[in-house]
């Protein structure tokens, strides 16, 4: 946020000003860890910890003010005490509607973006490609809820030009409440699918929730053409709103005042995509040449949908596709591609364990599957978990995924969890099957299995922390490095 005087903050934001008047900003945090010289902590309860416990920590390294529900004794008066009534996260959320308003009125443009999977991809890409047009904000790993976007949202400042807000939802209404502390120009919505299915209850209340984005949009809507539920959001959009579309598909897209698609696609032995990009607006048609530098073929609907938004804020097609091709992943645990050394040889580590719905498991897999291939060596194993959230169907979807272990021709797959049987139940004869209760014991059955140019594909929702899985391969093949060394052998 702009530096600005305690006095003059409280009442845009309501609250009551204790102690002095000093500058504040342009830091905002919740972790005293993270606090700076003139930074305000705002304190709020955790689960384990209370932040106003922590008030005095943020105070010494060097916060100027502490926002809280409710007073904070015993912090010295040199400090600006900021008192906002109600609830904890109240004055977070009406410091960021205040700070968004107020850069707003002077031309920042909040780009909002959802869907069920592929949210924090696409914001990446987005957090590289516009700042060649200005100066962005965008979250960290998955900042899409009540506390993280608002959070995010303290950080513009008079020089930023564009926010990217990433919206979640678990439920109707949550996407229009966060709309309300970010407003967005632009509403994107990527797809509807199995995600949290069973707190929506189905699809049809999936999309329902995620077109409350486009309800919100005031400018432009960006959709999915290839995802029916998500084109058919465009009747939902506010008057005078236009709308920009993109497909990855072959089927033709009804009319749109821009749309942006992708032909000639093709992946290399690491399944990384490249392809044409096509833009036209209705009077002109560009095209040019993309090469990813992520693997999944899902990444081409994740570039589509962030190149549609740079292109309509006025990015030439060229340097958009320039861009995606120095765009790098930022996000944590989402198609890591590692090489882990082992006697003679390496095995392929695809690390994509930082969450799981029945959608991104299918891609994941067809993705490994596709790297095993092109490879034309080793073997494929699959070390899944559950993936929660999904209610009813929640069996049904897990026995799926040893239909779909089957159909990309795994040798192994390990199933890790609660669903661990419901996905060995799917498997056909030809792939090796065995369950795990947790991380440590999934390891295990790799560690004693993995060869040389094996690909191992390593995905669960977030719960389950399978990213362990990764960190334990590498000390198991350490420690066995040290085994062969106590014993002479050369590795």
């Amino acid at each position: 946020m702009r530096v600005t005087s305690a006095a003059a903050l409280a009442p845009r934001i309501g609250a009551d000003l204790l102690g002095a008047d000093v500058p504040l900003g342009p830091g905002v945090v919740l972790d005293s860890r993270q606090a700076t010289a003139g930074a305000l902590f705002i304190a709020l309860p955790g689960e384990r910890v209370n932040g106003r416990d922590f008030a005095a920590a943020a105070v010494a390294a060097g916060a100027a003010g502490v926002m809280a529900h409710e007073p904070i004794p015993g912090l010295p008066d040199s400090v600006a005490q900021l008192v906002v009534p109600g609830e904890p996260t109240e004055g977070l959320v009406r410091l960021a509607r205040e700070l968004v308003a107020q850069e707003c009125s002077r031309g920042l443009s909040v780009v909002g973006l959802t869907g069920s999977s592929g949210k924090t991809s696409t914001k990446d890409l987005l957090a590289q490609l516009l700042p060649r047009l200005g100066a962005t904000i965008a979250p960290p790993g998955s900042f899409n809820n009540e506390i993280g976007l608002p959070l995010t949202a303290t950080s513009v400042d008079a020089t930023t030009r564009f926010l990217v807000a990433e919206m979640g939802a678990r439920g109707r209404g949550h996407i229009a409440w966060l709309c309300q502390v970010t407003p967005p120009n632009i509403g994107m919505v990527l797809n509807v699918g199995q995600a949290h299915a069973g707190e929506f209850g189905g699809l049809d209340a999936t999309a329902q929730a995620k077109g409350e984005l486009v309800e919100a949009a005031s400018d432009w809507v960006v959709l999915n053409a290839d995802d029916p539920r998500v084109l058919g959001m465009r009747e939902r959009r506010g008057a005078g709103v236009r709308t920009a579309l993109w497909r990855s598909s072959d089927q033709p897209a009804p009319e749109a005042e821009l749309q942006l698609w992708a032909d000639q696609i093709g992946a290399d032995d690491r399944d990384r995509h490249h392809f044409v990009l096509h833009a036209h607006d209705g009077q002109s048609h560009d095209r040019a040449a993309v090469q990813l530098a992520s693997s999944g073929r899902h990444q081409v609907d994740n570039a589509l949908a962030a190149a549609t938004t740079a292109r309509l804020l006025g990015m030439p097609l060229e340097a958009v596709a320039a861009g995606l091709a120095d765009a790098e992943l930022k996000s944590r645990w989402r198609m890591e591609i590692s090489e882990l050394q082992l006697a003679g040889g390496a095995a392929t580590i695809v690390n994509d364990a930082y969450n799981a719905n029945p959608d991104s498991m299918a891609a994941a897999i067809a993705s490994a599957a596709a790297i095993h291939r092109r490879r034309g060596a080793g073997r494929l194993i699959l070390v899944l978990g559950d993936m929660l959230e999904l209610g009813e169907g929640a069996q049904a979807e897990h026995r799926r995924l040893g239909e779909l272990a089957d159909a990309a021709g795994a040798h192994l797959m390990v199933a890790v969890g609660e669903y661990a049987e419901d996905m060995v139940a799917g498997v056909g004869l030809r792939v090796s099957a065995r369950t795990a209760t947790d991380p440590h014991a999934a390891t295990r059955i790799v560690a004693e299995s993995v060869a040389p140019q094996d690909v191992v594909l390593i995905k669960a929702s977030r719960g389950l922390a399978l990213e362990t899985v990764v960190t334990g391969l590498d000390e198991a093949t350490l420690a066995e490095a040290r085994v062969d060394q106590e014993r002479g052998v050369e590795r």
